[in-house]
């Protein structure tokens, strides 16, 4: 295998990595309906904060690396929910789903061979792909720490 298609692959796997840590699959399953909008005493965040935040940035990563016609969001209005609590279970679970459809993308961006993973985004200002699925990767990986630090809080991880 050559050096870039193991870049390639590495880059993919980085994405839902578990090799040095818990992923984000993992920070979220179980969590019970009525502590998603619990926030523990000085601690900033509820664990649907941080599920909607991943969310939000991630699909943004996404779309710029996408979207020739990206819009920047504001922050960080763009990026966080205004209130603790889901609206509802279902947007619970359309909110996990999301996460788990566009990361899958971004996983089949890196592994698209017609795609240079070290050319400059056209509508960037000097970002690669590849820095883009690096700080896609690194992002969850800061986030889902803290969703397992305030699910030990709360008192629901095991």
């Amino acid at each position: 295998m050559g050096t870039g298609q193991h870049l390639r692959e590495l880059l993919g796997r980085l994405l839902a990595w578990e090799d040095a840590h818990v992923s984000f699959d993992a920070a979220v399953a179980g969590i019970p309906a009525e502590r998603r909008g619990a926030t523990p005493d000085k601690l900033p965040h509820s664990p649907w904060q941080l599920v909607e935040h991943l969310r939000r940035a991630q699909h943004d990563i996404l779309e710029f690396c996408v979207n020739a016609q990206y819009e920047e969001l504001r922050w960080p209005d763009d990026y966080w929910p205004a209130v603790p609590e889901p609206p509802s279970d279902a947007a619970w679970d359309e909110s996990i789903a999301a996460f788990r459809r566009d990361r899958a993308a971004l996983q089949g961006l890196a592994a698209d061979t017609s795609i240079d993973l070290a050319a400059r985004i056209p509508h960037g200002s000097g970002q690669t792909y590849a820095r883009e699925l690096a700080l896609a990767a690194d992002h969850a990986a800061y986030h889902v720490g803290q969703l397992v630090l305030i699910r030990r809080a709360l008192g629901i991880w095991q």
